[in-house]
């Protein structure tokens, strides 16, 4: 009896030895992409790794579904917080759209000066510290330059109340300097004013710019008339009356019943003022083709001086108020139509003038 050979006999040849297959380069390259620089190539090398794996066998099908899982999710990170972005991004451009269409030459505010024309992005003259795109004034523009001063820093405060005040006044009669005849300006000119920002004051800026602004109108040409391009006598008048049209803006801002002392103060202002305007029309009177308008209006002037100077002394807000009527009503807008037509000058009324004759203010409206 022959004995059955023992199982797998004779023994089976050993398998080679080859190791473990290899790691696939894309496995590892969609882990660290996802989670260091691109999300979304991450995602493209995972997919390209586990299809690899599938087909060649190599290691790393936990790598590639790890590389893939967290570039998935950084993507969808991404796209949220693009998201989120996108509005306040479009909105920025929307803003700054208009850098891109002004007309002109970038101009900082140092180097504007007196007669130059300019425009700002959108037309904003009220815009803190503005671009400014310097234009010839034979071209549509948004502003003029009335004056470019520099600021004393020891008698100003950026963004204080005293340089409001000081700002103000200087730009009034910078205007009224630069368009003596303010008849003559369009119903849409303002006056405004630019100073340094409280963040430019420390560099060292002081330039303060006043401007004329036509930005609600399309623009063209100069609305320069100043003393060099009119006659003596026109400039002598013009000066007397911008000076009373000046005195007599410059009401305090305090109630009437709060503030008499500065009210009375106030009148003797508008007197003193009155009383220049009434040597320039005396002498006016001696001219030929002046001396009927100015006489009518020398009588006007003499009359609201009386009642300016019982203001100037009154000892109750009451006596100052009637005092006050007297004396805005005593001034025609006709009269001096008439008187500026005599010296050929602008005799269109004003919008600002005809609605508030010349001389009134708040108290006298209440």
């Amino acid at each position: 009896m022959t004995t059955p050979p023992p199982p797998h006999w004779p023994p089976a040849p050993a398998r080679p030895a080859y190791g473990e297959p290899p790691l696939n380069g894309f496995a590892l390259a969609s882990l660290l992409v996802g989670l260091v620089c691109m999300p979304p190539l991450g995602v493209v090398f995972g997919i390209v790794a586990l299809v690899q794996i599938a087909r060649k066998g190599e290691r790393g099908r936990p790598l590639a579904v790890t590389g893939l899982a967290v570039s998935l999710v950084t993507t969808l990170l991404l796209v949220l917080l693009a998201g989120r972005a996108a509005g306040p991004l479009f909105s920025r451009l929307d803003a700054l759209s208009p850098y891109e269409s002004v007309a002109g030459e970038l101009t900082d505010i140092e180097d504007m000066r007196t007669g130059d024309c300019f425009n700002v992005p959108g037309g904003d003259l009220l815009e803190e510290d503005p671009l400014l795109y310097r234009i010839a004034c034979t071209e549509v523009h948004e502003g003029e330059v009335t004056a470019s001063t520099r600021l004393d820093p020891a008698a100003a405060t950026p963004g204080g109340e005293e340089l409001r005040k000081a700002a103000t006044d200087a730009c009034w009669r910078a205007q009224d300097a630069y368009a003596m005849d303010t008849w003559a300006l369009p119903g849409y000119a303002e006056m405004f004013w630019f100073a340094p920002a409280r963040e430019s004051w420390g560099g060292g800026a002081r330039r303060l710019l006043c401007v004329i602004g036509t930005a609600e109108r399309e623009h063209r040409g100069s609305l320069r008339r100043d003393a060099g391009t009119l006659r003596p006598e026109q400039v002598a008048f013009l000066r007397a009356m911008n000076e009373v049209d000046l005195a007599l803006g410059q009401w305090p801002e305090e109630e009437l019943d709060e503030a008499l002392p500065a009210y009375r103060e106030w009148a003797r202002a508008v007197d003193r003022a009155l009383g220049a305007e009434v040597r320039v029309l005396q002498e006016a009177g001696e001219r030929p083709e002046l001396a009927g308008p100015a006489r009518a209006q020398l009588k006007e002037v003499e009359a609201a001086r009386r009642d300016w100077q019982k203001a100037g002394g009154a000892v109750r807000p009451a006596d100052f108020q009637e005092a006050w009527d007297r004396a805005s009503g005593a001034l025609s807008v006709e009269t001096e139509k008439a008187l500026r037509g005599a010296y050929g000058l602008a005799t269109t009324v004003p919008e600002w003038l005809a609605d508030q004759p010349r001389g009134t203010g708040p108290a006298a409206e209440a």
